[in-house]
């Protein structure tokens, strides 16, 4: 069988190949981090670490904390990079923010966004440069938030 090996240009991914003429297309991929982390196997890929790693390093830990450490990568790589500054009670910080409808956590919903100032409702770790972004990872990883903050039998 032969083979070619085509290095994929940082930026871009494979839009189309045409197997008659071996013409491959590129196209951009999407520039705003939202588009880019829809799973967190996404969130995974964009630390360049595979499922099977976080599995092998998470495999002792419990379901809430595996959902922390899975919270502090989805933040992370939402944030791109930026962390609060907790001198500055000027620069705001957000959360998603959830309705529970029981102990249980069932009607387990994303309810919106907060915001603070040098003062902390949640781990420094968890908190997103933006309201948009905190919306977003409260509505995209909702199941995971849940394992989090819901007791685990």
């Amino acid at each position: 069988m032969n083979q070619l090996k085509i290095n994929i240009p940082e930026g871009f991914k494979i839009k189309s190949f045409d197997e008659k003429t071996g013409e491959v297309n590129f196209e951009p991929l999407p520039k705003d981090i939202k588009e880019r982390l829809k799973t967190f196997e996404d969130v995974l890929k964009e630390k360049n670490m595979t499922l099977e790693y976080f599995n092998e390093i998470s495999e002792e830990l419990l379901p809430d904390e595996l959902a922390y450490r899975k919270l502090k990568l989805i933040a992370g790589v939402l944030n791109e990079g930026w962390e609060p500054d907790w001198s500055n009670s000027n620069e705001y910080k957000y959360y998603p923010w959830f309705k529970m409808g029981s102990p249980s956590g069932v009607g387990f919903s994303y309810d919106g966004y907060d915001r603070w100032y040098a003062g902390s409702n949640v781990g420094s770790r968890l908190c997103f440069k933006s309201s948009e972004l905190a919306e977003y990872a409260g509505k995209q990883f909702t199941d995971i938030y849940k394992d989090f903050l819901t007791l685990n039998n």
